[in-house]
């Protein structure tokens, strides 16, 4: 029989499970749901077309799991089935959850022509297909007790893969890699990594320790320290943490520093822009240079709507300072610091907008007394 182009994958729940769970198809292996492990390696045994078996409530989640530019049909329909299997060539069927590894013999998926799949299935659905062909190298998952099983042998076999590409990993065992990274020659990763979701990581990084990268694009020479970054964009050489937090939604331009106790979210910086410590941006387009210190906000939420500032290349950003969006800040300006900015800041300019200081001369001398301390 010729390799099959087409698959058809059934998502129905176990009945093993809670009612109120996934089927196992959607369920994760190292972060992974079953189901995109099983499509990755269809899509490169030359499957070009999916008919996933799913009913409504977790269509949308099943059709998420596979490429967007994948040929895919999600439906429990019959009809919908019947036309997808008119077909004399050979479909490979996976009836139930599981997970492809080449050590696995024959015995679980099957193959047949698309043809005597539809007789077969014209009345009721039954694996008694006739000449239907077993496919070696798939592993059946029957339940969590089966995920807790296989997950550690396929967490090493992740990072066994990294390895032989030139990633060094100083503790394997510490390490949680998702299959669908892929890391550049060099990096690093420390104790305590966790690598989620489609990340791109560049070469020659250190990620870690205690360090969780969520779905993001990682350029090269980047350091991620003891930090939480989620769906965003870092260029070449950025350094991040410790202790840092960024949201959803950011670029982060090259030769960024975000240091300690820094959250970003949704937000653009251009190259070199720096914030050491305990700053907030949110909302915003920074340009390249700018400065931020200590305890700077932005402050983007109204209570009703999220507005964005503006803040132009080699800006200063003075400690404690407020901008209240949306608010633009010229190229080149200063912000004194303790400032809460309302109104746009021209460039060059500085900007001071706090009460001017006052000093009442014995004040704390005759407070002391008043309470019968001399001293």
């Amino acid at each position: 029989m010729d390799r099959p182009q087409r698959a058809v994958l059934f998502l129905e729940e176990d009945s093993s499970v809670p009612e109120h769970s996934k089927p196992l198809m959607l369920e994760a292996v190292v972060f992974c749901p079953i189901l995109t492990w099983a499509g990755e390696q269809l899509l490169a045994d030359g499957v070009q077309r999916f008919f996933v078996v799913c009913g409504p409530r977790f269509a949308a989640e099943a059709r998420a799991c596979l490429p967007e530019e994948a040929d895919v049909t999600v439906s429990e329909r019959q009809e919908d089935l019947m036309a997808f299997l008119n077909t004399p060539d050979p479909v490979l069927v996976l009836c139930r959850a599981a997970l492809p590894a080449a050590q696995a013999g024959p015995g679980f998926a099957y193959a047949a022509p698309g043809y005597e799949l539809q007789e077969s299935w014209k009345e009721r659905m039954t694996n008694q297909v006739t000449a239907a062909e077993l496919v070696p190298g798939w592993l059946p998952v029957f339940g969590p007790d089966t995920i807790a099983e296989l997950e550690p042998l396929f967490r090493e076999r992740i990072v066994r893969e990294h390895q032989r590409r030139g990633v060094r990993i100083l503790d394997p065992n510490a390490v949680y890699i998702d299959p669908r990274v892929t890391i550049g020659a060099g990096t690093v990763l420390l104790p305590g990594t966790i690598l989620k979701g489609a990340c791109q990581i560049g070469a020659r990084c250190t990620i870690g320790p205690n360090a969780v990268v969520n779905s993001c694009v990682v350029g090269d020479d980047v350091e991620i320290n003891a930090s939480q970054v989620n769906e965003s964009t870092f260029g070449d050489g950025c350094d991040v943490g410790p202790y840092a937090h960024v949201r959803p939604g950011c670029t982060v331009g090259p030769k960024c520093h975000i240091g300690a106790f820094v959250q970003l979210k949704n937000c653009v910086l251009g190259e070199g822009t720096k914030m050491s410590h305990l700053t907030y941006v949110g909302d915003a387009d920074v340009g390249s240079g700018v400065n931020f210190g200590c305890g700077t906000i932005t402050t983007n939420y109204d209570g009703f709507k999220k507005h964005r500032c503006t803040i132009g290349d080699r800006a200063f950003i003075g400690c404690n300072t407020n901008l209240i969006a949306p608010v633009t800040v010229g190229e080149g300006s200063y912000i004194a610091a303790g400032s809460t900015i309302t109104d746009e800041v021209p460039p060059d300019a500085l900007a001071v907008a706090r009460t001017r200081q006052k000093n009442l001369e014995g004040w704390a001398a005759r407070r002391r007394k008043m309470h019968g301390q001399e001293q």
